[in-house]
């Protein structure tokens, strides 16, 4: 399929996540707007204040975008997941070139027209709205269109924590290895950047006085949005079989109950999926027994599957309120992965074969396997893996891709990967049993079992119904052959009736 087909067939899509991407800027800038403004003036009134505002506002500016938004998910009230936490962060994004625009355009009209103003007998507010910010009109809008720009860029990431938008296909994308998907979020989002300054450009020339009332209107408009009913909340990790499983979650519940479902789909990661399930954010998820286990309950590992779903089980229950349903029926175990022309050519079975390779190779692992109570160090120490330089930190989708071009030449991935078939990949073997089993169970707060009781018994419905070898053929379908997750989903629910 061509990139224009593919843009074709998937029209509706991109255009839904293109209005929600339009409507998180909207919202963000028109907030940005009522802050910075009376900033920007309160500044020209106060000097003293100007310096520790445009401070504070520069160092808002300098932290990066991903940071921004793991700070903000456990605070109260302004965190979270979804269309708040994004709106919050671009909202200081914004803020730096809104207040200084502001202030350096009042602040830069000529003294002489000021005591004109004054002789004239008006009085300070008079003198601001009918003389400085007539004036200064040109260098505020300059500052507002800078903003959208950057907030239209920075609402890419914010798919990373819920909030949807064209992000979404980005990193759906890199999970796929898929320029096409990658692309079609890529392109609209550039699109809007450009059209957003073009039209701010125009709105500036031509309907400067409907500026104000055309925010208010807008505002009126996009705050309700926000608003959420009863309805059940899936939410997933940002890697592909995440996103199939939280499809697929989503579709039972819809097939075999009435409650409504939202989707908030390629999360960041394992604790940003657990902090929003923990604070109510999102309502059910599929986890990992092991990833529980160890990363969020800090448990030390274990090699008994039944040991430990019964020890997450009862920790999660106790703890935090969150119910382990019944095992999909696969473990998707952390699988150490080389190319297959290696594996061949060097006779590699299991990872201790692997380990008197590692002084001449170059490692790739995804964040999170670095930093886990199961992950990197704890490999290294046990296989003695020793390569010549620290290994190369990236995204969990990009390894795959820099493994098969040969930018790396060890990787952590997961078992039932669809991309270790698609790239010539192969798996070597744990031979020592170093990584704990990871049974794929979904997760639903004990509040949403109480409410509604028959999305349980939905979930009850898929224990044991996924084998390896069914989730590595979804996998492949969606990395390999580049199907729609939904329709992927849909066949599978349908030939397991």
């Amino acid at each position: 399929m061509s990139f224009f087909d593919f843009m074709w067939t998937r029209r509706s899509e991109i255009l839904l996540l293109t209005l929600e991407h339009l409507e998180i800027v909207g919202i963000s800038i028109l907030a940005a707007c009522a802050i910075g403004l009376p900033l920007g003036i309160l500044m020209t009134r106060r000097p003293a204040i100007s310096r520790p505002v445009l401070a504070v506002a520069n160092i808002l500016q300098t932290i990066p975008s991903l940071a921004l938004f793991g700070f903000l998910i456990p605070l109260p009230l302004i965190g979270g997941i979804g269309t708040r936490t994004a709106v919050v962060a671009l909202v200081l994004y914004s803020l730096l070139p809104i207040i200084r625009n502001t202030f350096t355009g009042i602040s830069a009209v000529d003294p002489a027209i000021r005591e004109a103003g004054r002789a004239m007998g008006m009085t300070d507010g008079q003198l601001l709205w009918n003389v400085e910010i007539p004036l200064a009109l040109g260098v505020i809008f300059a500052g507002i269109r800078v903003a959208t720009v950057i907030a239209v860029g920075v609402a890419t990431i914010a798919a990373a924590v819920g909030a949807g938008g064209l992000g979404t296909f980005i990193f759906r994308g890199v999970s796929m290895v898929d320029s096409r998907t990658i692309l079609a979020g890529a392109i609209p989002a550039a699109a809007l950047a450009l059209i957003a300054d073009f039209g701010l450009g125009a709105l500036q020339k031509r309907f400067t006085r409907l500026l104000s009332l055309v925010c208010v209107i807008g505002l009126a408009m996009l705050v309700p949005s926000c608003s959420s009913g009863d309805k059940i909340v899936v939410g997933s990790k940002n890697f592909t079989e995440q996103v199939i499983l939280g499809e697929l979650v989503a579709q039972q519940i819809e097939r075999r109950t009435s409650v409504p479902v939202e989707r908030k789909l390629n999360l960041g990661g394992t604790l940003i999926c657990h902090e929003a399930l923990t604070a109510g954010q999102i309502d059910t998820y599929v986890e990992y027994t092991g990833t529980g286990l160890t990363a969020i309950l800090k448990e030390p590992p274990s090699n008994d599957p039944m040991r430990v779903l019964e020890t997450v089980r009862g920790l999660y229950k106790s703890r935090l309120g969150i119910e382990w349903t019944e095992p999909l029926g696969f473990n998707n175990t952390f699988a150490i992965i080389v190319r297959k022309a290696d594996a061949e050519a060097f006779k590699l079975k299991t990872i201790s074969d692997a380990a008197s390779q590692t002084a001449k190779w170059t490692a790739g692992f995804g964040y999170e396997f670095m930093e886990r109570e199961d992950g990197y160090a704890g490999l290294a120490k046990i296989y003695n893996l020793r390569f010549p330089g620290q290994p190369r930190v990236m995204d969990l989708g990009l390894t795959y891709k820099a493994v098969a071009e040969r930018k790396v030449d060890l990787i952590a991935g997961n078992s039932t990967d669809g991309l270790i078939d698609a790239l010539g990949l192969a798996v070597l073997e744990d031979d020592k049993r170093y990584f704990p089993p990871y049974d794929a169970v979904p997760l639903v707060r004990d509040a949403i079992v109480m409410k509604h009781p028959e999305v349980r018994e939905a979930l009850r419905e898929l224990g044991g119904k996924i084998t390896a070898d069914q989730m590595r053929r979804m996998n492949y379908a969606v990395d390999g052959e580049h199907k729609d997750v939904k329709e992927v989903v849909k066949q599978f629910l349908e030939s397991v009736k």
